[in-house]
């Protein structure tokens, strides 16, 4: 039963490429039917290679035949298979490197340990850094975009310490900072440290 529920599955997906879970158990199996089933079989489509769960532009996921998938997801997906390095604790070991080529020591928060993820010390100065990594999807790097600016402003507290955020020397990213008002930047005297897939580090005023 459930090889013909998987044929009709992806007969399906053929004709309306990018149908929720809920969707799917709602035309083959009825309105409000239980969608586990569903659910636990697109999973194993997908592990098979059969088909796609991606993110649709209503958040919620879609189920699409390989070739089917839109074009902007392909695109997303083919842009972070292209920055493997661009991951947060990479980036902080580029950072860390970095920092001490200029006498800074730094102590970093490795994976997702709570509190800030870098602080530098040279002599009586004081450099916060907050980081993110690449993200996979246009829309999830504007979050990590937010999420990091949010973070490092709850760290102002010390008017003597230098303040930054770190990310990924991208397009999308430089794009985001370009449009970070200049007015906020002169308040808060942030930074944005760009990192690139060979690990050099631009700082960005």
């Amino acid at each position: 039963m459930m090889g013909g529920l998987a044929e009709q599955i992806v007969g399906l997906l053929r004709k309306q490429p990018g149908l929720s879970d809920r969707q799917i158990a709602d035309t083959l199996l009825g309105n409000d039917a239980p969608q586990q089933g569903v659910n636990q079989l697109c999973r194993r489509l997908e592990s098979q290679g059969s088909i796609t769960r991606a993110k649709r532009d209503d958040g919620r996921i879609g189920n699409y035949l390989s070739e089917q998938l839109p074009q902007r997801t392909r695109e997303a997906e083919n842009q972070s298979s292209m920055y493997p390095a661009l991951s947060e604790d990479w980036l902080k070991q580029a950072l860390q490197t970095w920092l001490s080529l200029q006498g800074w020591h730094s102590e970093v928060s490795w994976a997702h340990c709570p509190g800030v993820d870098i602080t530098a010390t040279r002599g009586p100065d004081r450099w916060l850094i907050e980081v993110k990594g690449c993200g996979s999807l246009p829309a999830m790097r504007v979050n990590y975009f937010l999420a990091i600016v949010g973070e490092i402003l709850l760290r102002m507290r010390d008017p003597a310490c230098k303040y930054s955020i770190a990310l990924p020397d991208l397009p999308q990213f430089r794009g985001l900072w370009n449009r970070f008002p200049d007015l906020a930047k002169t308040r808060t005297q942030l930074t944005a440290l760009f990192v690139d897939q060979n690990g050099e580090v631009v700082e960005a005023k």
